[in-house]
């Protein structure tokens, strides 16, 4: 597996903890990203302590400059002006788009309309210059950060219109789940991909589980 820089923004939720932890047990060095750099120091703490990992915490800005690969792993409300906030850092980086456009009511979890199609083609129409990539939307934040083991039973289903890119990211989820991900196609894909996590966590609520996505068929 190739080794890379890696910046997480928000980094300090549940997510973006748990996919910094498995990302530092595979070697990467991981900077984690966050409105508050003291907030983010001190997770990058916890997961430091945790794994002994190469990990350090900073402001979003600086977490995205200095990073080969960004990883935005942030609420759907706000995701435009942080996007927007950040275009000179994210410009020619790969993004990987983790976000999740849900609404929650009393009938639970359900997939927002986004004007754009999906939070990874709004990232890709602010950022032009960038490589996005969508993908880790199905992983339970519980089982990223309380696992013992990688997630082996899960796949990681990646969307994007640059065929590198993608490859990169595809490579990268052995190091969640312990194999390559599976190319689910262009990034209008996302659209698709994204509001499928409300079926996951209303599943979650029903059983009290922590399902996830596993694709049968597929040679890798």
């Amino acid at each position: 597996m190739s080794i890379y820089k890696i910046a997480v923004i928000g980094g300090t939720g549940p997510q973006g903890r748990g996919l910094a932890r498995w990302l530092v047990q595979a070697g990467h060095a991981v900077v984690l990203g966050s409105r508050s750099a003291e907030r983010a120091i001190a997770t990058a703490d916890e997961v430091h302590e945790r794994t002994g990992g190469n990990i350090t915490g900073a402001d979003n800005a600086t977490a995205a400059a200095v990073a080969d690969i960004v990883l935005v792993v942030v609420p759907w409300d706000g995701h435009r002006e942080l996007i927007e906030s950040l275009a000179d850092d994210l410009d020619g980086k790969v993004i990987v788009s983790c976000v999740n456009p849900l609404g929650f009511d009393g009938r639970g979890a359900y997939g927002m309309r986004v004007d754009e199609g999906s939070a990874a083609e709004q990232t890709q129409g602010i950022v032009p210059g960038a490589r996005v990539v969508g993908a880790f939307h199905h992983l339970s934040a519980v089982s990223l950060w309380e696992s013992d083991g990688l997630l082996d039973h899960e796949d990681v289903l990646v969307c994007g219109d640059d065929q590198e890119a993608k490859s990169t990211v595809i490579e990268l989820a052995a190091a969640v789940t312990g194999r390559a991900g599976i190319d689910a196609g262009a990034l209008r894909v996302a659209s698709q991909l994204e509001p499928l996590t409300a079926v996951l966590i209303n599943i979650n609520r029903r059983y009290k589980a922590r399902s996830g996505l596993s694709i049968v068929g597929v040679e890798r």
